[in-house]
């Protein structure tokens, strides 16, 4: 599991970022990888899991 911090989540289109605590790479999330509701700035533990576009955060909980 990866530890990190929600950068920015839009509710209304159901994706955001969250910001690696360890590397400060940022990751994308959609809402269907999340396990709990998430809102900036939230401490979170998450998967990487390769998407279209690169590494997705997924099994997004909160922390």
């Amino acid at each position: 599991m990866n530890n990190g911090i929600v950068k920015f989540f839009n509710e209304s289109k159901g994706y955001g970022f969250i910001k690696e605590d360890e590397t400060n790479k940022e990751y994308f999330v959609h809402v269907t990888g999340l396990v709990d509701e998430i809102k900036e700035d939230d401490q979170v533990t998450f998967e990487l899991k390769e998407g279209n576009k690169g590494l997705n955060a997924v099994n997004v909980k909160l922390a």
